[in-house]
């Protein structure tokens, strides 16, 4: 079990306060604690860091890495940081409108970078842009 003084956010002297009186970083290490307390079968994180400074968020990070490898849960993580989800799990599935656009595993997961998903996301939105209509009057009126 992680106890709350191994985190080094100050929680241990602070367990009797209103959870309003916390730090963004304190309360996410708490609800986290708290939601893997009976070891789900599956652990959702949705963008459980987006509101937090750099440092608190490297933290949360760090300590949900080591909760999911220590109790070996499966998680579903949620994110919009492109550096997380390169480094971050086994798999990486990036939907678009609702549907899944690309799915990596393996050794091409382990070979993404943050700029690889930026460069595929960009596509994606550069290819809304344009529709074939559009595409069509600007070969016929500029090319």
């Amino acid at each position: 079990m992680i106890g709350v003084a191994r985190l080094n956010m100050g929680l241990e002297d602070r367990l009797d306060n209103f959870i309003g009186s916390l730090s963004g970083g304190q309360r996410q290490a708490l609800t986290l604690l708290m939601a893997t307390w009976l070891k789900p079968k599956l652990l959702l994180l949705d963008e459980h860091t987006a509101a937090l400074d750099p440092k608190s968020a490297d933290q949360v990070i760090k300590l949900t890495e080591e909760i999911i490898n220590r109790d070996k849960l499966t998680t579903l993580m949620v994110t919009h940081s492109m550096q997380q989800a390169a480094h971050l799990g086994d798999r990486l599935i990036m939907m678009y409108r609702g549907r899944i656009i690309h799915d990596f595993r393996g050794a091409e997961k382990r070979r993404l970078r943050a700029e690889d998903l930026l460069a595929r996301f960009e596509d994606v939105r550069r290819a809304e842009q344009l529709d074939e209509t559009v595409a069509e009057m600007l070969r016929c009126n500029y090319v």
